[in-house]
């Protein structure tokens, strides 16, 4: 007997099969849940443009969601209509009420205060913020970095279908090439060891797995920043060393900043910007900075000339002390 699958199960099928990260698929299927729940269970079927703008308009005015969430869930549900169900909404102009949209200007932290984060973090996440600083790496990008990605001849590194599907390459910080040297011959060691034990397959992208059947069992497919652990894949269950977990170094960053007693709130992603704000500052010109960072569009990076501008004010007086 053929027995018809749930609605939320071809969603997931669907994500997996356009190769989506699994905290994706998490978020997608939680903001179709919450839309299917908020009009009481009614199928999206039965439901188009007036149901989406009332969903929208409701996390915007009553739970008060930032535009960021919003927007996320209004992806979540127009891949639901578009990729699962086959329905093309882009005559539906749909037009919720939005959630206010804030222009944040990044925090960034001086080249001494990074210095002092670095300073007390210890072991493998020492080098991975560094590295994360060094070449103004996102923390999916960090964390999904190869060992085949890592050009120590050319001193560059890889970052592949990043945020922006966008693919680039960055300099190699000299200061580090030492240390990533070391750390390749470790993961070499773990790798080899994994094997031994009956494991040693790491998770491929996209459809490597067909194309390249043996590529999963590769030294240079393993992840330059492995887990101390063999953990259970949650979508296939098979059993294999992932890379670091972002919580647990998003965990480090938050302690090492305790420590070094900085008022400002230290995530992965400030050293980004502080990457960014410092080769500004330094001279180099946006459009660099612009491929160097991935960015789509030169008017995302056009936010630290700002940063800078700020910084600039700050060497002004008071009249008070004139």
């Amino acid at each position: 007997m053929h027995i018809k699958k749930k609605l939320l199960d071809i969603v997931r099928d669907k994500i997996r099969f356009k190769h989506y990260s699994i905290s994706t698929e998490k978020t997608y299927v939680h903001w179709i849940k919450h839309y299917i729940f908020f009009h009481n269970k009614k199928h999206p079927v039965e439901m188009a443009k007036n149901e989406i703008e009332e969903y929208l308009t409701f996390l915007a005015t009553k739970k008060q969601v930032s535009p960021s969430t919003q927007n996320q869930a209004f992806n979540a549900i127009l891949f639901l209509y578009k990729e699962v169900l086959g329905i093309d909404t882009t005559e539906w102009n749909i037009q919720a009420l939005r959630a206010q949209e804030r222009k944040h200007i990044p925090v960034v932290l001086t080249t001494q205060e990074v210095q002092k984060v670095l300073q007390n973090l210890t072991g493998i996440y020492k080098l991975v913020v560094t590295l994360m600083y060094g070449c103004g790496l996102r923390m999916s990008e960090v964390l999904n970095i190869r060992l085949k990605d890592v050009d120590f001849g050319f001193n560059k590194l890889y970052i592949w279908d990043s945020k922006s599907l966008k693919d680039r390459t960055v300099p190699l910080p000299l200061k580090l090439k030492d240390e990533l040297l070391v750390q390749v011959k470790r993961v070499e060691e773990i790798h080899k060891k994994d094997i031994k034990d009956g494991f040693g397959t790491v998770y491929l992208p996209f459809a490597y797995k067909k194309k390249y059947p043996k590529a999963n069992c590769e030294t240079k497919w393993q992840y330059l920043f492995p887990m101390n652990n063999i953990s259970k894949d949650p979508r296939s269950n098979i059993k294999r060393r992932h890379h670091i977990h972002p919580q647990t170094l998003g965990r480090n960053i938050k302690t090492a900043a305790q420590k070094a007693n900085l008022n400002k709130r230290v995530t992965s992603h400030i050293f980004r910007h502080s990457y960014a704000t410092h080769l500004l500052q330094a001279g180099i010109d946006l459009r660099s900075i612009q491929e160097l960072l991935g960015h789509k569009s030169v008017e995302t990076t056009m936010i630290y000339t700002h940063v800078v501008s700020e910084m600039n004010k700050a060497k002004l007086i008071s009249p008070l002390d004139f």
